[in-house]
């Protein structure tokens, strides 16, 4: 298989930066997978699982948002927060869902009768615990 460039940044760091097989992306409107030569794409990310495959070996970084930018060369993701799924504790589990479910809050005392925001801070607390499942932890289950 041909290779591409990836490369992974969040606010604090570049995580990664190397050429790639695969990279498999949780997109906001549904998983993808990018290859050499793919269709030139702009997504955003959801709370999940971003796999990268390179000389036959798979490394996961877990992402609660941002974008990826998509062309025939290769992968750019742009993620609000990144860790390598290795690193990624309980305790940080813990406080990326308590802020999911503080936006949630915020929402619903903000947008009375108004169910788009409320929706959206509803379905990030969702991600939220079907990425901690993903990854082997535990949130605590949304209760809306």
């Amino acid at each position: 298989m041909a290779d591409m460039q990836f490369d992974l940044v969040s606010p604090e760091r570049s995580l990664a930066s190397h050429a790639a097989t695969a990279v498999s992306i949780p997109g906001a409107d549904g998983d993808l997978t990018v290859m050499a030569g793919h269709a030139p794409t702009i997504t955003t990310l959801r709370p999940g699982l971003l796999k990268v495959e390179a000389d036959g070996k798979t490394a996961e970084y877990v992402v609660t948002g941002g974008f990826a930018e998509i062309n025939a060369e290769g992968v750019t993701v742009l993620a609000e927060r990144a860790m390598a799924r290795g690193d990624i504790t309980q305790e940080h589990l813990d406080e990326m869902y308590e802020e999911a479910e503080n936006m949630y809050k915020t929402a619903k005392e903000n947008f009375h009768n108004e169910p788009g925001p409320v929706d959206d801070a509803a379905k990030l607390l969702g991600d939220m615990v079907a990425m901690g499942s993903e990854i082997g932890l535990s949130t605590k289950q949304p209760n809306l």
